[in-house]
């Protein structure tokens, strides 16, 4: 697809973890929108003749690369950069692979594996599996963050407070994402993207699928989130899912400190919008949200994510 945008990153135009010292690529105004070349999540060391032995020889130093970063005029600590998901355009193919010490159950999966996926670039038909298994498509970025404020060199497998490798399915085309900035300019940086995954990435890859992305920046001053939310347009056949999700996030070393986290974000958002009294939202999200583990595998931080449908307002 054309994905239309003010401005283009190009591949060559990437960098492998976070820090914020990196010079931008690009400087923008809110209300811009800029096309992102990316790598696959293998920095390009696996391809569409790959086998197993490829796996075994690959170089961690090498692997999700990012591209930009770009600096967003006027960002400053406090304030947070909302990215809206124009669209992606996908390569039409995508590897998944069982790493070995990688994983949720890693201590029983040692030996390497790998599945090289065709599927049509339009996304019309799902992705064919071994024998007879079929998974539908839906593209998404599963790294997409700004820079921390900590000095030096971090990597970007471990999600942090101002997003990264949170591999979060629903960052897909209409998706609206808050992320907190902590440094003058944001600088933002995507990559990592993926053509389908399920809630927790349990083996440690989805289907890593170099895809080009478009995406729209505005800057919302004074916004003082403690973590990423997002806006979710379009969540399957729910019956609560006619007016989207609202959904907030918590992130870090502790699974249920990361699930109290993303309920008390949301407990905030719908006293502030809805003049609810705390445990009147509390109630509400225990009845009508869901609670999920959207990432289980990138330590030493995990993912956890709050979803809340609005059309208990609506």
């Amino acid at each position: 697809m054309t994905l239309g945008c003010n401005h283009t990153i190009h591949k060559s135009h990437h960098h492998f973890g976070w820090d914020n010292r990196n010079t931008p690529r690009l400087m923008i105004a809110s209300g811009d929108t800029v096309e992102f070349k990316t790598i696959d999540s293998s920095g390009a060391q696996l391809s569409p003749s790959s086998t197993i032995a490829d796996v075994a020889k690959l170089d961690f130093g090498k692997v999700n690369p990012v591209s930009g970063p770009i600096y967003i005029a006027d960002a400053e600590p406090g304030d947070a950069v909302k990215v809206t998901i124009l669209g992606y355009s996908a390569s039409g193919w995508g590897w998944t692979a069982n790493i070995p010490g990688f994983g949720l159950l890693a201590d029983q999966f040692k030996e390497p594996a790998l599945h090289i996926w065709k599927y049509e670039k339009s996304l019309g038909s799902p992705a064919a599996f071994s024998a007879g298994g079929r998974v539908p498509l839906r593209p998404f970025c599963g790294t997409i963050g700004l820079a921390p404020a900590e000095a030096g060199h971090h990597s970007v497998v471990p999600p942090r407070r101002v997003g990264g490798n949170m591999d979060i399915r629903d960052m897909a085309e209409g998706t609206e994402l808050w992320l907190p900035v902590e440094v003058a300019g944001g600088l933002f940086s995507v990559g990592d993207t993926h053509a389908a995954q399920g809630d927790g990435e349990i083996c440690g890859t989805a289907i890593e699928s170099q895809m080009d992305i478009g995406l729209k920046f505005e800057l919302v001053k004074d916004a003082n989130l403690a973590y990423p939310r997002y806006f979710i347009p379009n969540r399957g056949a729910d019956p609560r899912a006619r007016n989207g999700w609202d959904a907030t996030t918590g992130i870090g070393p502790d699974l249920f400190a990361g699930a109290r986290d993303a309920v008390k974000g949301m407990i905030d958002l719908l006293c502030r919008r809805h003049n609810l009294s705390a445990v009147e939202a509390y109630m509400l999200c225990s009845v009508a949200g869901d609670l999920r583990i959207s990432e289980i595998v990138d330590q030493p931080n995990w993912v956890v994510s709050f979803a809340f449908p609005r059309a208990v307002f609506e």
